[in-house]
């Protein structure tokens, strides 16, 4: 990715026509294929795991906020998620087992009535135009309940591949599910863009070798080569821009 492009003249004819119109000129090389992840990009299934995990921590009596589910398990795996929720408990490997898979139905109950209506506005008409541009798409997602949520979503056919947490062993920050991904759609992970919501992703992309983009603050993503509030009635242009 280049950044600010500033052209520095010296004849004052040309500061005054050509300065103004390139001085925020932003210029990105178009990628052979772009990676989302899911939660918080394309929909904001964020808050439905964060009431999960704040169940499963209301059960064990274990208090927990939304500031920390922000903080420290947003777009982190579940065995990662979970160590952080028990802040030093010392637990078996059965009770971790069978923690995790509460947690879950939890989550799985939250998701039942899903539906295309959740898609981010203007995304399907994103990633439409992604691909008519002739661009490959995927999913890398952290989450083991992704294809459930992108048939919900019913856009799982805007998508050349998807990579979640039952495709890798190692999770975000690790690169290796944004690695997987750009196998699964044949393209060198330097030609690709990760799109991503939380700062464990955007490293894990960075990590992998990719151009990132955060997608929420600024000072959520101190390593993102560029950073949009969101991704609502965005279309490709802005992605590159």
């Amino acid at each position: 990715m280049k950044w600010k492009l500033k052209v520095y003249l010296t004849s004052s004819y040309y500061k005054r026509t050509v300065f103004s119109t390139v001085e925020n000129y932003f210029i990105m090389n178009t990628p052979k294929a772009i990676i989302f992840d899911l939660d918080g990009v394309l929909t904001d299934t964020s808050e439905y795991h964060y009431q999960a995990w704040k169940h499963l921590a209301d059960d064990e009596g274990i208090p927990f906020t939304q500031e920390e589910n922000d903080a420290h398990l947003r777009g982190v795996g579940r065995r990662d998620s979970l160590m952080y929720l028990l802040k030093g408990r010392k637990v078996s490997e059965e009770q971790m087992q069978e923690m995790m898979g509460r947690k879950n139905r939890y989550y799985t109950e939250l998701i039942k009535n899903m539906s295309p209506k959740e898609v981010v506005a203007g995304g399907v008409d994103l990633l439409k135009e992604i691909r008519q541009a002739g661009i490959n798409t995927a999913i890398a997602s952290a989450s083991r309940n992704t294809t459930t949520v992108l048939q919900r979503l019913e856009i799982t056919s805007y998508f050349d591949g998807i990579a979640d947490g039952n495709s890798v062993v190692n999770g975000k920050p690790a690169p290796d599910v944004f690695v997987f991904a750009a196998g699964i759609v044949n393209t060198s992970v330097v030609d690709c863009l990760g799109i991503e919501d939380a700062n464990a992703g955007i490293e894990a992309i960075k990590a992998a070798g990719m151009m990132a983009l955060g997608i929420g603050p600024k000072e959520r993503f101190p390593k993102a080569d560029k950073v949009m509030d969101n991704l609502e009635n965005k279309n490709l242009q802005d992605l590159l821009a």
